[in-house]
């Protein structure tokens, strides 16, 4: 029989009214939200308005500016919506958005790719999920300990086999990579990365994630790697650069237009994969999804003309290598320890004296501000008892440059209490 569990407390404009005459006993297996939206639920209960209004500083956000960067390529305005883009899209894709896929990584890459290789998703979760949905259920996945908040629930909704490799302050969280490809047990099994990670910053670049790629042409190892922040290490890094002969391996690279092209709202994003592995997703989306928002595809090929991602490419990691830096240093001098890499547009954060990041969001809701806590990063789950309690994963992502001094100062106040 299902569990019954009392609603969260949500506002009365949201349409959701509490009666208790209306209980009753669900049809659907309860799944709790993702961990960064119960800092959101937290925080709009302490806060009053939702995070990202206006009067809030949304530093646990995961998403990039959305206009214009500097010496940036300007953000499509408009869009022809034919009739033709109202029918169905097709089940892998629109032929021109896979091809244009394909075709950026061969250009800025050298990857030995086509259309065949790309299969389109409506953002790279669904793509994640789909792919470790269908990967046969005798190989298990290899993670870092310190990871992506969703590929918790992904793992676990999916009821997958997977072990972790230390992730730690022990190894500045750069696991080595003799540990992904050495699992506790033999056999087959799939390595799964963010790169860079999130949310350390991390990235594997060169001979390391050459040697990655390499593995995965073998018949015991797959990787699946989430490329989201691909933009966002100076220079832009993708596992495709060393990717000999896909279609002779497991290997995935899940990229979308969500953070580097900063149109996370359009939801678009793809699998790069072997032509046989983009066959049985195509097919899966035949019966499971019909295929992804052809209006927002057509978006997402105005995105990927070749001038504006050259200036992309350019203006992206500049700018966020800029308030990298400069959050940075300021962090240190409010006593903050870094533990944070190169890539991503996140800091990874230990707190001084002990003080839990759980405690930091209650000081900090009341300045209309959010962290993400590091025991939501933590792939055991261990809550109070985490080994990342005193961490935190701090967004500059979506922040203006003239917030600056207002942050630091709201951070320093919270940090004194």
């Amino acid at each position: 029989m299902s569990q019954f569990r009392l609603p969260l407390t949500v506002p009365a404009a949201w349409g959701l009214v509490y009666n208790p005459r209306l209980i009753f006993m669900a049809f659907l297996k309860y799944v709790p939200p993702m961990g960064i939206y119960e800092t959101l639920y937290a925080f709009l209960a302490a806060f009053g308005k939702a995070m990202g209004e206006p009067g809030t500083h949304p530093w646990s956000q995961g998403f990039p500016r959305t206009d214009q960067l500097p010496g940036g390529p300007a953000m499509p305005t408009s869009i022809t919506v034919a009739p033709d883009h109202l029918k169905y899209p097709k089940a892998w894709g629109l032929p021109a958005l896979r091809e244009a896929v394909a075709a950026y990584y061969r250009n800025h890459y050298g990857a030995r790719i086509t259309a065949d290789n790309v299969m389109i998703f409506a953002g790279g979760r669904p793509a994640l999920v789909a792919t470790l949905y269908f990967l046969d259920r005798d190989i298990p996945v290899r993670v870092a300990s310190t990871e992506y908040t969703p590929y918790f629930d992904m793992l676990e909704r999916l009821g997958r086999t997977w072990s972790m490799t230390p992730s730690t302050v022990a190894n500045r969280f750069t696991p080595p990579t003799e540990d992904y490809l050495a699992p506790a047990k033999a056999g087959r099994h799939l390595v799964m990365l963010s790169n860079p990670c999130n949310p350390t910053g991390v990235t594997r670049h060169g001979a390391e994630l050459e040697r990655l790629v390499k593995a995965a042409s073998s018949e015991g190892t797959g990787l699946l790697v989430d490329e989201a922040y691909e933009l966002f290490h100076d220079e832009p890094v993708s596992a495709l650069r060393y990717a000999e002969d896909i279609d002779r391996s497991n290997l995935f690279v899940v990229g979308a237009c969500t953070k580097g092209l900063q149109a996370p709202g359009i939801r678009i994003g793809w699998v790069v994969a072997a032509r046989e592995n983009i066959e049985i997703l195509g097919n899966f989306s035949s019966f499971g999804m019909g295929g992804v928002s052809h209006p927002s595809q057509v978006y997402a090929l105005e995105l990927l003309k070749e001038e504006r991602v050259t200036l992309a490419r350019k203006a992206v990691p500049a700018f966020y290598r800029d308030q990298r830096a400069r959050y940075g240093e300021a962090f240190a001098k409010l006593g903050l320890e870094l533990f944070t890499g190169k890539g991503g547009f996140y800091h990874w954060c230990r707190l001084p004296g002990g003080l839990a990041a759980e405690e930091l969001n209650r000081r900090l809701f009341k300045q209309g501000a959010a962290i993400l806590k590091g025991t939501d990063c933590d792939m055991a789950r261990k809550g109070a008892d985490s080994s990342l309690r005193e961490f935190f994963r701090f967004s500059f992502g979506p922040l203006k440059p003239d917030s600056f001094d207002s942050d630091i100062e709201i951070l320093k106040g919270a940090l004194r209490g």
